[in-house]
Formats: structure tokens, sequence, C-alpha cells
């Protein structure tokens, strides 16, 4: 399992509930007792789900629900004491996929976790590709152009988190994260050997360059300059 989810509620009392069964579930958890750190997180920490109140001190939920739909698809489950029908109705409008009224059994909210999380891995396409690159989740084969790439295990969900996000700056702390689950430290070179490695083989017949170097923060997958 060892998804992660994001719990956004300003209840501590509720959180470290939340918290306490989302991770005895196998889920790893990020807390936030705001809005506004609650958007942070949803940006940085990429979660797999988010549980969202609609009564938070800074934001109101229904205006985080709205933003976090600007840049993440991620299952938003929003929590509440409200039990109105509009309430419900607003809810799922600004953008939750599930609305759950306090208060709620801990059951109940882990079967919703797991539809949620089913729905969107059942939504997750087969095969990613960028420029000549392709990855095939079904054959577990990559290539390039016509070639096929052999990869190890840890190439394969390195180059796949690099699919997922083209374009995009990967910072170390993240790689880290998401393909080797915690953190080496910064003076470990592992992530700059593995990437070597996926280097040597994209370009085993000296095609371009897909993964470059931003000195400082991490890598990016984009088109050569």
């Amino acid at each position: 399992m060892n998804e992660k989810i994001l719990v956004i509620e300003d209840d501590q009392e509720i959180l470290r509930f939340l918290q306490r069964a989302l991770v005895f579930e196998g889920y790893r958890v990020d807390l936030a007792a705001g809005g506004t750190l609650g958007l942070t997180l949803a940006r940085d920490g990429d979660p797999a789900l988010i549980i969202l109140d609609l009564l938070l001190p800074d934001l109101d939920g229904l205006e985080v629900c709205r933003r976090l739909r600007l840049f993440t698809k991620t299952p938003i489950i929003m929590v509440t004491a409200k039990d109105k029908i509009s309430d419900k109705v607003n809810g799922l409008d600004a953008g939750a996929d599930d609305y759950l009224v306090k208060p709620f059994g801990i059951e109940e909210l882990l079967a919703r976790v797991r539809a949620q999380l089913r729905r969107t891995a059942e939504e997750r396409p087969e095969v990613l590709s960028f420029s000549d690159l392709t990855l095939d989740h079904k054959t577990h084969q990559a290539m390039r152009g016509d070639r096929l790439i052999d990869l190890t295990a840890k190439e394969f969900n390195l180059l796949d988190l690099f699919l997922h996000y083209p374009n995009q700056v990967l910072t170390r702390a993240l790689i880290f994260e998401k393909v080797w689950e915690y953190d080496f430290g910064g003076e470990s070179n592992v992530l700059d050997v593995y990437i070597r490695y996926l280097r040597e083989k994209l370009e085993a017949n000296s095609e371009p360059r897909l993964i470059h170097t931003i000195r400082g923060v991490g890598y990016v997958l984009r088109e050569p300059d």
C-alpha cells in the first residue's frame, strides 16, 4: 500500500485520530491544520488522496477545494458537520469526489478512501510516453524509438516518476521519497548514480538527452535545448 494521504483539518483531536487510523492501515500521512498549509503540502508532497475539512480557520474548505482543482486531480474526500443537501452539492461542485458528514465511523471513511484509490488506480494509463520514449506498465518495458531498453526495477520506477511529471523540475528530496520511500540525506550520491545508469541506457545509441540536471535542485525530463 504505502500511499500518502494528506489530511487538512483544524481540530487537533480529529487530526491525531485520523493520523493514527490511517498509519495503522499502512498509509503515509501528511497533516495540515489550515487551508494554506494544506495547499502547499498538496502541491509539494503529491499525495494520493486528500481528506479535507470544510470549516478551516484561514481558508474556507470550498475555496481550498477549488484551488486544489487548479493544479491536481487527486481524489478529495470532504468531511464536515454540515449535513444539508445544499452543503453536499456545494462541496461536490467545488471539486470534491466524496462527502462524509461528521460524526462518521472510521471504517466507513477507510472504505471510502480505498474506493477512491481503486478508482484512480484503474484510471492510471498503462503506457506513458514523452518524445520518443515510452514506458509500458503492462509489459514492464521501456522503448526509445524502436529500441528496447532493459531496466532494473529501481530504474523503471525512477523513469516512471519522470514520465508522470514531464517538464517539471523534481527535487532530490521528492525523488528520494517517491522512488526510495525515505530520505538518504543530502550527502548521498545514490540518486546521481542511478541517473547516470538511466542516461547511459536511454542514450546508448547517441539519442538526445532527455533527463537534465538542475544544479542545486534536482532533475527534469524535457526535450533537449
